[in-house]
Formats: structure tokens, C-alpha cells, sequence
């Protein structure tokens, strides 16, 4: 069993409160039975939902950028976390085919910074712009000593809730119900640890560096405070172009907190399937060297770190080539990475381990 409190967290822990939530979450739903905005959810734990209202579907997901926060608090820099709270919420509704329109968002900071919300905000809007949403509702909310952080500088958490719409090329959201055994698992390489591991990364700095770890020398251009500030790439566009041209695709997932064998049962669980990664991208540079001085395990590290694969697709033989050309045609690295199998147990192979996860 892998060591839960390395990185402060316990994702078992986790999982259980999310399904609690989530169960007094169903009690509600008949509230909208028969009206306008009825929740149409068909798999527990997917990561977005839709809403029904008329012919209109309407996807919605929420999200917030956890302790990534503190880089920017360290080091002065705000305007990268746009993008990674635009992937949270994006990327988790384009998992199910939605195409993101429109975030809201709240800032709660223990101060007033103007220039620090001013460069948050132009980090969202360019964010926006990159994936063609709308910003269209937000709060700020002073909180005082509520709100905790490092140094002297304003402290804040954000958080965001994002809405989209089903394409009318799709009949229903990717929900995992369509993938099948011998399907094609195809990996989306991302450029960092997005909003994700970072308490286990805190933990590892701080232990090897000391309190000033974020000026430490990465390499000649950057401090290991700015290069792990890398914003996340989002595939939204990726994916809403795939599927206006046509691709099928049997279902998505959006490797984040839980690593890439949790994340991935979401969309296989539906039909009880399986999955062998025997080609998956070799972690980034960055996490070999947080591995190295940690001292952390292939089998932690693939817990609570995507290891450089931000995103899974799954779709029909037939689809891959074309799926792989449009990637390339929008500066995505895309691979084959392995095939769903029968049986509910997920299969890691790199050139250093191998994991496995029945569910």
C-alpha cells in the first residue's frame, strides 16, 4: 500500500468524502424532476454533469487550483494561474463532449492587492480567449485572517464553476457507456503538474531547500519556484475540434488529482472494463528530479502526479489516425498508449514500473 501521508493527503480519505457528498448531492435531484434544469446524470463520478433545459444541454463543472496558490505567492508571478483554473474546469467538461462557454469565479484574499487581482484576471481572460470562453460573473471577497498563505503578500484561494454546451454532433455526453474492449487509449502529453500534487511537491522542497526553495536554481534560466509555476496546457480545443470534424471518440478522461489509473476507472467503470497502458509518455524532467529528491516511489508518484500525461482518449481503431493528425494539426503531443481490456483492473507499464488497479 502505497505511504498516504508523504504527501499530506490521503486520496482513499478523499474518494469517501466525495462519494458522501456526492449522495447528499442525488437527494436533490428530484427537487428538478419534470423541469427545466433537471440533472441527466447517467455514471457516478464522471467528471462534469449536464443539465437539461428544453433542447438546450448544458454541461457544468467546478473546480479551484489548491495549493499551485502559493508558487504565485512566493514568487510574485499571478498571471499563469488563469490557465490552470481554465483546465480544471474546461478540460473536466470537455471530458464528457461539452464545449466550455462561460466561467465564473471568486477570488477570497485576506487583502486587497489591486495588481496582483489585475494580473490574476489578465491570466484568466487570456486563458479564455485561448479555448473561446466567456467571463461572466466573479466575486471578490475580502476574508481577512480566514484566508491563510506565505509571506506578507496578499493570500487568496480561487475557485471557478464553468458551463458549456453539447455539441449537435453529439446525441448524448461521452459518459463511458460507448467504450468497448479493444478500443485505443491515445495519451494527450501535458507541459507540468497542472493544479495537482502539489502539497507532496511543498513537502519535497521544503525538505530539500528550505524555506526559500522556490529561488533555488532549476537550471541556468529558471528558479525551481518559476519552473514549477509552468501553466497547464488546456485541451478543450483539442478536443471541441475533434469532434465538429467528425472523430469518434468512446470516452475521455482528465488525469488530475488520483493520478492516471483513478481517474482513468471513471470512464471505464460503466461497462466494467479494463485498460493496458504499456505506452504511456515518460514522466517530464521535472518530476524525475522531484522524484529523485524525495526519494518518491513510481507507485506514489503515479498516485498523485499525471506524469506527464494530462489526458486519456479512447476511441475505435478506425478513429486514431485521424485523431492523432488532428493533434498534430493544433500542437498537441498525442501517442498510442495502450487498449481497454476486459475484466475491471487498470495496467501501468513504464520502462521503470509496473502498476495495476482493480476497482
Amino acid at each position: 500500500m502505497t505511504d498516504q501521508k508523504k504527501s499530506g493527503l490521503d486520496i482513499d480519505l478523499g474518494n469517501l468524502c466525495s462519494k458522501d457528498a456526492f449522495g447528499w448531492a442525488k437527494k436533490t435531484f428530484p427537487n428538478r424532476e419534470n423541469k427545466a434544469g433537471a440533472a441527466a446524470l447517467k455514471v457516478d463520478g464522471v467528471f462534469s454533469n449536464m443539465l437539461s433545459f428544453g433542447n438546450q444541454r448544458i454541461g457544468i463543472a467546478s473546480d479551484g487550483i489548491g495549493t499551485k496558490i502559493e508558487l504565485a505567492e512566493r514568487t510574485g508571478i499571478y498571471h499563469t494561474l488563469g490557465f490552470d483554473l481554465v483546465a480544471m474546469v474546461a478540460d473536466d467538461l470537455a471530458t464528457a463532449g461539452f464545449e466550455p462557454t462561460n466561467i465564473s469565479n471568486i477570488i477570497d484574499v485576506n487583502r486587497l492587492d489591486r495588481d496582483a487581482i489585475n494580473s490574476l484576471m489578465k491570466g484568466l481572460s487570456e486563458a479564455c480567449n485561448y479555448c473561446g470562453m466567456s467571463i461572466s460573473g466573479g466575486e471578490i471577497a475580502e476574508l481577512g485572517n480566514r484566508i491563510g498563505g506565505y509571506g506578507e503578500g496578499m493570500h487568496f484561494n480561487w475557485c471557478s464553476t464553468a458551463i458549456g454546451i453539447l455539441p449537435e454532433e453529439l446525441d448524448t455526453p461521452f459518459d463511458g457507456t460507448a467504450v468497448k474492449a479493444g478500443d485505443v487509449v491515445i495519451s494527450l502529453r501535458g507541459h507540468g503538474f497542472r493544479s495537482n500534487g502539489f502539497s507532496l511537491i511543498r513537502r519535497i522542497m521544503q525538505s530539500s531547500f528550505g524555506d526559500n526553495w522556490h529561488n533555488e536554481p532549476y537550471d541556468n534560466d529558471q528558479t525551481w519556484g518559476e519552473i514549477l509555476l509552468t501553466p497547464s496546457l488546456i485541451f478543450t480545443p483539442l478536443i471541441t475540434k475533434m469532434i465538429k470534424t467528425g472523430t469518434e471518440l468512446s470516452g475521455i478522461a482528465h488525469i488530475t488529482g488520483g493520478g492516471i489509473i483513478d481517474n482513468f476507472q471513471r470512464v471505464l467503470k460503466a461497462n466494467g472494463l479494463g485498460a493496458d497502458l504499456n505506452n504511456l509518455f515518460e514522466p517530464l524532467e521535472v518530476m524525475k528530479r522531484l522524484m529523485k529528491l524525495g526519494e518518491v516511489t513510481d507507485e506514489d508518484a503515479y498516485l498523485y502526479w499525471n506524469m506527464g500525461n494530462g489526458m486519456l482518449l479512447v476511441a475505435d481503431e478506425s478513429q486514431v489516425e485521424q485523431l492523432l493528425k488532428t493533434a498534430a494539426s493544433l500542437n498537441y503531443d498525442a501517442q498510442v498508449a495502450g487498449v481497454i481490456t476486459t475484466g475491471r483492473n487498470v495496467k501501468l507499464k513504464t520502462s521503470n514500473t509496473e502498476l495495476q488497479g482493480a476497482y
